[in-house]
């Protein structure tokens, strides 16, 4: 999973455009039974979100990772061949799909629309919207629409269910909406939240001092006490029943107690009590929209502090899984019947609240125990799905492996910029502990399995340290590649380049490792002709990315500039960016860069919390492999795993699969 940019203003317009006003809408999803063909072997894939290798082997050999290391004996560990780039969209759909993304289409978190510059959302987009506004740079639909997933090629359980084998999909990312599928699958990483975005919390809070207005991922709202008591609104998702499109509205009161720290919170029709640092448990709420639409969603209160100063959090309020107003299941029921037997559950693609962490609304104590009840909700279901799963596919991912490393890395690195020793004493072991929990879910997988069950433990990248961030639109403004109008402008820090003089520009950044030429009939304002005159230019850039090193390091900063159309193969090449940015150790884009930015400096510190990251060079970021049988490939890689699936259940491998199968 990646990496803010920060989530703020892309994530907030682009993915309700992709999913929010297609409420209801459901992508003509199948919703037949699975099938139910008995298969004499059976698989099931543990998918740990950015597992690094080397952590993994420096654990294992610690003694910490015994079932990892019980699995090595068996079968064996080797490092696992990532995506270009190593982001998590990239690589999830090499592994879907068996592609590169040639061949699946997703190249980055964020494509780039030719016509206006404007960044897009890769994965999914809403089709058939019978009316638009525009709001800034961005179109959005206000009637009507169906949301599409933009991935091209098959999933690989769609053709398990072509020869009738069953498969269980649990939270694959880069699977929203879910494909058509008879399967069961949970969509993963990319469902947005009820508002259509990644997630925004709301934080009350009677502090001045707290407000701020750019906040990316969230909104904070002053609010006062007044006889011991707090009137405020949670808003919901942009009602487009109405015609100047409000936000829908609930009305919510806080009753304090005036003498112990306890609060009573009324919402609709539900009362309950928390205690100062008491989270409540998922509660449901109703939007009305008309009178005779609504639309209901999940969301948990979290009272942070009563007195001197009131703060309460309410978490991004995510689809109700037993009333799922987006798409977020195949079939429809599953979300249903899992909602039946759990209770709601987080169906947010990102689950924990990382822009609350880093934020300072919650604290790293907080954000660790609501990841706690991500991990407790998961792991009920993974008991479920081993107590009925007897034939065929099952694939089970946990995303904390990779949030964690996130938010938690400079925890272990003393000379990362955000490194506080302090911090550093009491969290300091938070990402070896999920490791050490990732190796209790194996252990727990291991003791249900019988001889004839092939277990594949995976990641899809590793984890690098964040210790400095490349501005990339200004590395090309300074070396004459990138003008603006006003060329006296210290900096541009606004989105999609308005300030931008495209007649004098050769080439741009844009999303979290691409670069794009600023090609004639490609680009609305293009200049550079096709043909020699861009290949020349391509490889000019390329070479001098790898030269460029840090003044303050001395170390290079671009490991690895790739020619799209020299690691690339398939059908859409030609959506590609030009040349796409493996970083060295330690670096990785900008905060600002990605949505079109021009700061004013090329390099700068990072001292977020988000201090980890996998933007690097594929070569330095692999995932891991861990198989419960021999496996000898020497290079194995995410499109190879498709392959083995396919090898397993004696099915040829479909045109256009690139990759080999693990096993002899």
């Amino acid at each position: 999973m990646n990496h803010p940019i920060r989530r703020r203003d892309f994530i907030k317009s682009s993915l309700r455009a992709a999913s929010l006003l297609a409420l209801g809408t459901w992508c003509g999803l199948v919703t037949k039974a699975q099938g139910k063909k008995a298969t004499s072997r059976k698989v099931i894939i543990l998918g740990f979100d950015g597992m690094d290798p080397r952590l993994t082997d420096m654990w294992m050999k610690e003694g910490k990772l015994p079932a990892f290391q019980r699995l090595t004996v068996q079968g064996g560990f080797h490092s696992l061949g990532t995506s270009i780039p190593p982001q998590s969209p990239v690589a999830w759909s090499n592994f879907i799909t068996g592609m590169n993304p040639g061949g699946h289409g997703i190249f980055d978190f964020i494509h780039r629309d030719p016509k206006t510059y404007i960044p897009t959302f890769s994965a999914s987009a809403t089709e058939d919207a019978s009316k638009t506004i525009r709001v800034g740079n961005f179109v959005l639909p206000i009637k009507g629409g169906t949301v599409k997933n933009l991935r091209q090629g098959k999933a690989f359980w769609q053709i398990l269910e072509e020869h009738d084998i069953p498969a269980t999909i649990f939270k694959i990312p880069a699977n929203y909406p879910p494909v058509s599928s008879k399967e069961r699958t949970l969509s993963g990483m990319g469902t947005p939240d009820l508002l259509g975005s990644y997630g925004r919390f709301r934080y009350y809070t009677t502090e001045p001092k707290e407000i701020q207005e750019d906040i990316g991922g969230g909104e904070v709202h002053l609010v006062y006490v007044i006889g011991n008591r707090v009137e405020a609104k949670l808003p919901g998702p942009i009602n487009t029943f109405k015609k100047d499109r409000p936000e829908a509205e609930i009305d919510f009161k806080v009753f304090i107690d005036p003498q112990n720290p306890v609060a009573k919170v009324v919402i609709q029709d539900q009362e309950f009590i928390l205690g100062e640092k008491e989270w409540s448990g998922w509660k449901r709420v109703r939007f009305p929209l008309i009178p005779s639409q609504s639309v209901t969603g999940i969301c948990m209160f979290y009272l942070k502090e009563v007195r001197p100063n009131f703060k309460l959090y309410v978490s991004p309020i995510n689809v109700d899984p037993g009333n799922p107003a987006l798409p977020i299941s195949t079939p429809e029921s599953y979300a249903k019947e899992l909602e039946k037997k759990f209770g709601p559950f987080f169906t947010k693609g990102l689950p924990a609240d990382t822009s609350a962490l880093e934020n300072e609304i919650l604290d790293e104590e907080e954000f660790l125990e609501q990841d706690d009840f991500v991990l407790e909700e998961s792991r009920a279901m993974l008991d479920y799905e081993l107590g009925r799963f007897d034939s065929g596919l099952f694939f089970y991912y946990i995303s904390s492996t990779d949030q964690r490393q996130h938010m938690f890395w400079r925890m272990l690195d003393e000379k990362h910029p955000a490194y506080d020793p302090a911090l550093a004493k009491k969290f300091g072991g938070v990402i070896e502990n999920t490791y050490r929990e990732a190796d209790r879910i194996l252990d727990h997988v291991l003791g249900k399995i019988d001889k004839d069950t092939v277990v594949l433990v995976m990641s899809d990248h590793g984890f690098n340290p964040f210790n400095r961030g490349f501005n990339l639109n200004t590395w090309l403004r300074q070396n004459g590649y990138l003008r603006l109008r006003n060329e006296f402008k210290q900096e541009d820090l606004e989105i999609g380049f308005p300030s931008t003089d495209w007649s004098k520009t050769k080439a741009f950044g844009l999303g979290l490792n691409g670069l794009y030429i600023n090609q004639k009939g490609r680009e609305a304002e293009g200049i550079v002709q096709p043909g020699p005159d861009k290949e020349n230019l391509v490889r000019e850039i390329a070479r001098k990315l790898e030269e460029f090193t840090d003044p303050k390091t001395g170390e290079k900063v671009v490991l690895k500039a790739y020619v799209a159309r020299d690691v690339y193969s398939g059908a859409h090449v030609d959506e590609a960016p030009d040349i796409v940015l493996g970083f060295n150790r330690g670096y990785r884009i900008s905060f600002k860069s990605p949505l079109g930015r021009v700061p004013k400096d090329v390099l700068e510190d990072n001292r977020a919390k988000w201090s980890g990251d996998h933007m690097g060079a594929a070569e330095i970021m692999p995932g891991i492999l861990l198989a419960n049988q021999p496996f000898k490939a020497e290079s194995p890689a995410l499109c190879d795993l498709t392959a083995t699936i396919m090898d397993v259940f004696g099915i040829e491998k479909p045109e256009g699969m690139i990759g080999k199968t693990i096993f002899e």
